[in-house]
């Protein structure tokens, strides 16, 4: 393992990373984690009508993905509920509708990004508040740092995203990095995995959050640019977005087992 990514970590080698011996095998566990990553944002508030999807790249067909059915409450989803996706936005396994924002967005996101397993966006009330800003967020908590350089601002808003060139458009802002603040929209993070997407959407809503209160209680202090790349170093890696959502995805089971059928 890269050290950077170990440091906070004693007895990293302990750490079990899953590896699967079969497609079937890899498809059932990422189909797990995006079937608790709702059920922790339903937890979490992240939900807003119909509004909001995460995706999952198939681990066979890779130009298909795993995705909420359209009109269906985050905290209801199972394994069983998830619809895939192809590349033209039809649904081949599922029997419910997909909405068509999640296919326009996500399906540019994965063609563009093949490194991408994974992407949420929901219209979560922090993300929401802080996008009207039109600005990045501040290395002002250790946080947030996992977002420092790398995440981007996607400065505009040409309404509900229904077009495969504004999805591209989206694909285009994020570049390379694990986030994007879509302005007067919300918020868009991906990973390599499920569990990654998903840990970073929870923190940077909560980092969006802290920021505002921040704000509006003084002038937050900033930490310096050397130090908030170190950090960024030591809480944004690949593995530590996917180690911190474990205990999450403990918990979310433990307290609704019926997710994984």
């Amino acid at each position: 393992m890269d050290p950077n990514q170990t440091a906070l970590i004693r007895n990293a080698d302990r750490i079990e990373i899953p590896t699967f011996e079969s497609v079937d095998a890899e498809r059932l566990h990422r189909k797990q984690r995006l079937a608790a990553s709702f059920r922790l944002f339903s937890k979490f508030g992240f939900d807003e009508g119909v509004a909001g999807h995460i995706t999952a790249r198939d681990p066979e067909k890779l130009d298909h993905f795993w995705v909420n059915p359209f009109g269906m409450h985050f905290g209801h989803i199972r394994v069983s509920d998830l619809l895939l996706v192809n590349h033209e936005g039809d649904v081949v396994e599922g029997d419910m509708p997909v909405n068509a924002a999640a296919f326009a967005i996500h399906s540019q996101i994965h063609a563009a990004r093949p490194d991408v397993i994974a992407a949420a966006h929901t219209h979560s009330h922090y993300g929401r508040a802080w996008s009207t800003l039109g600005r990045k967020l501040d290395p002002i908590t250790q946080d947030v740092c996992a977002f420092y350089k790398d995440h981007e601002l996607f400065d505009d808003y040409t309404g509900v995203v229904l077009d495969l060139e504004e999805g591209k458009r989206i694909a285009h802002a994020l570049g390379e990095g694990k986030a994007a603040i879509l302005r007067n929209h919300g918020l868009l993070t991906v990973g390599h995995s499920v569990d990654e997407a998903a840990w970073w959407f929870i923190s940077m809503e909560r980092s969006c959050e802290v920021q505002l209160m921040a704000e509006a209680a003084g002038e937050p202090v900033l930490i310096d640019k050397p130090m908030a790349k170190l950090t960024s170093k030591q809480v944004g890696s690949h593995l530590a977005g996917w180690f911190s959502f474990q205990p999450l995805f403990a918990r979310i089971v433990r307290e609704q087992p019926d997710l994984l059928e």
